[in-house]
């Protein structure tokens, strides 16, 4: 018997703002009914999901009553030596406060690009989460600009988790 009454995927590359649209970011849902089917964007001028409009429709699915599941293709956290690098405490909250003061990245017109440069508030690419340490294919999330990289719509989507947080509490 399923857990889940509802099953939530959500492909998170291909934005570089908050508020930019591109076909990258797509969302999935099945339900215990039926099979995975794409959930189409609200009707807007705009023919594609934004990461504001992510957020704001996942608010309003975890609202409801329904228990759901849903995954994001980014990483929730980073390596511990970050948190020794900075001062946090080992906690997601903390972490997820902390790095959204200093990667605003959920603010309108906003690009990761615009804090890497001279940004103290990040960690070396030769880091790794302890699920990424057994394995030689993984790709740190402070290693920015490679081919299947995560570090961007990692940066992008932690101030996204925030906001999810905040609104659902």
């Amino acid at each position: 018997m399923p857990c889940f009454d509802r099953y939530i995927g959500i492909d998170y590359s291909g934005a570089e703002t908050p508020t930019s649209s591109l076909k990258g970011l797509r969302i999935y849902m099945a339900d215990r009914a039926s099979l995975p089917h794409e959930v189409l964007p609200p009707p807007s001028p705009r023919r594609y999901w934004t990461r504001r409009g992510i957020a704001e429709w996942l608010v309003m699915q975890l609202s409801g009553e329904r228990p759901m599941l849903a995954g994001l293709d980014h990483s929730f956290s980073f390596p511990l030596r970050y948190f020794e690098k900075h001062g946090l405490q080992y906690d997601w909250p903390s972490l997820l406060k902390d790095f959204q003061h200093h990667w605003p990245t959920d603010e309108n017109n906003t690009y990761v690009e615009f804090f890497m440069d001279g940004n103290r508030r990040t960690g070396d690419p030769s880091w790794f989460r302890l699920t990424e340490q057994g394995t030689a294919s993984a790709k740190s999330v402070f290693h920015f600009d490679i081919q299947g990289q995560e570090a961007k719509s990692t940066h992008a989507g932690l101030p996204w988790l925030q906001h999810l947080r905040m609104e659902n509490r």
